[in-house]
């Protein structure tokens, strides 16, 4: 079955791809096998260069990228311009703390000296997500490739063209054969790459359904795992937030991307005596969205990626009415061309209900009213995923104690939830395991060997 590129804002088919035959994979495979050792004995300073000049090249093509991701996955043009600006700005962070990151530490004990270096671990494979198509594979991809792994890229099946033109961007900044391949393959082969003995390790960037089958695979093979999945991020307002900066805040943290990011806020936590006030706040801003063509400037609420992701959003949205949610905006399919869902705002969220629950990956905000401090982060820990969550109040060291209570990877004070190069990023529980970005992302696929020496 081929590849289909869709472009989300009409619903026609804009490219069909072959997936790769079983010869051409097997030659990439090899192709990376052979990329090992040579990649890891590169100095750490020419690894480096390499994504110096990846950086450059994503500015110079910024604007074609651009519109590529909106024409493929329905992102706002904007925000696509930001993911390709982001993406620079993590090759420049890697390509000049790489080698700090990687240095070797020293250890007092009974040897003369001993100390534990950083080694490379081998080929690593990226299975990535479409929402974030360049920045998630660049997220993996940067510090894989500074540490001395190449990097095999099985990319998520509706952004062919995407994943096809990171592969061209590594190659015209001069990546050695083999150290960065796209595979086009369906999801039921990459059990097979997984197990292939020159890959090392995986990450994945995904649905919890996924991150268990790939994190099966990888265990079988004693292959070291990265899963970054689902999140159902709490947004706290407390008694004491601003509420204008808050509800802003609120309407881009659960819009942003159409709502598709696994970091987006989509439970709306706030405390019973500022519910109306914020709610009224939320609502206006909500209302003051324009949903359209993603490529035009005044749009601001972007088609979601698929059909068959809004068909499931409305089915959710649907149950969580049934099971006693108010419906007070939206709660539908748009007319007309295209994966439009209009912005939804559900009322009085009840326990048990996909709102709730489950990960609504879609323009839909859902608010639970909470009877105090308390009670609020009850019910932001009541969930079996903890990738991120934000509080909000007057009082930053309210907001701190608050925070480090929070079951989750990276929780926000005041702020949106957002991934930033010099920070771990990854979750707890059904959110997955490992950690990217920062120090701790580049040391996840590394061989931290001790060395003692008498």
């Amino acid at each position: 079955m081929a590849f289909e590129s869709i472009n989300p804002a009409i619903g026609d088919v804009v490219e069909r791809f072959d997936p790769m035959a079983e010869s051409d994979l097997g030659t990439r495979l090899e192709a990376a096998a052979a990329a090992a050792t040579p990649w890891a004995e590169t100095r750490i300073e020419e690894r480096c260069a390499l994504l110096a000049r990846l950086a450059v090249r994503l500015r110079e093509d910024r604007a074609a990228l651009a519109a590529l991701i909106t024409r493929e996955m329905g992102k706002l043009i904007g925000e696509a311009e930001a993911e390709i600006d982001k993406c620079a700005l993590l090759c420049d962070h890697y390509a000049e703390h790489a080698a700090h990151y990687l240095q070797d530490e020293h250890i007092a004990s009974d040897a003369g000296h001993s100390l534990v270096a950083c080694q490379p671990l081998g080929v690593v494979l990226a299975v990535m997500p479409w929402n974030f198509p360049f920045w998630q594979v660049f997220r993996c991809a940067a510090p894989s490739l500074a540490a001395g792994n190449p990097v095999l890229l099985k990319h998520a099946s509706n952004v062919p063209r995407c994943a096809l033109a990171i592969a061209d961007l590594f190659r015209a900044a001069g990546a050695p054969e083999g150290v960065f391949s796209t595979l086009l393959i369906e999801a039921g082969r990459v059990e097979a790459v997984i197990a292939h003995p020159a890959v090392r390790a995986v990450s994945l960037t995904g649905s919890e359904a996924a991150g268990r089958r790939v994190a099966a695979a990888a265990g079988a093979r004693l292959k070291k795992v990265v899963l970054e999945l689902g999140g159902s991020d709490p947004f706290v307002v407390l008694d004491d937030a601003d509420l204008d900066l808050a509800a802003e805040t609120a309407v881009r943290a659960r819009f942003m991307n159409a709502g598709q990011s696994c970091i987006a806020a989509k439970r709306f936590i706030v405390v019973e005596s500022v519910e109306a006030a914020f709610l009224e706040r939320l609502r206006t801003g909500i209302e003051a969205l324009q949903p359209g063509d993603p490529a035009r400037p005044e749009t601001t609420l972007a088609p979601m990626a698929r059909a068959d992701l809004r068909d499931e959003l409305h089915e959710q949205v649907r149950a969580s009415i049934a099971g006693g949610a108010e419906l007070l905006l939206g709660g539908a399919s748009l007319t007309g061309a295209g994966f439009h869902y209009a912005p939804t705002l559900l009322h009085r969220v009840q326990p048990g209900t996909p709102a709730y629950a489950d990960e609504l990956f879609g323009p839909v905000a859902a608010v639970l009213c909470a009877e105090d401090e308390a009670h609020a982060l009850r019910l932001a820990n009541d969930t079996r995923f903890g990738l991120g969550g934000s509080v909000w109040t007057e009082d930053s060291a309210r907001g701190e104690r608050f925070a480090r209570r929070m079951a989750c990877g990276a929780a926000f004070v005041n702020g949106m939830v957002k991934s930033d190069p010099r920070l771990p990023f990854g979750g707890i529980g059904d959110s997955g395991y490992g950690r990217e970005l920062s120090r701790h992302g580049i040391q996840e696929f590394v061989n931290l060997q001790t060395i003692w020496v008498r």
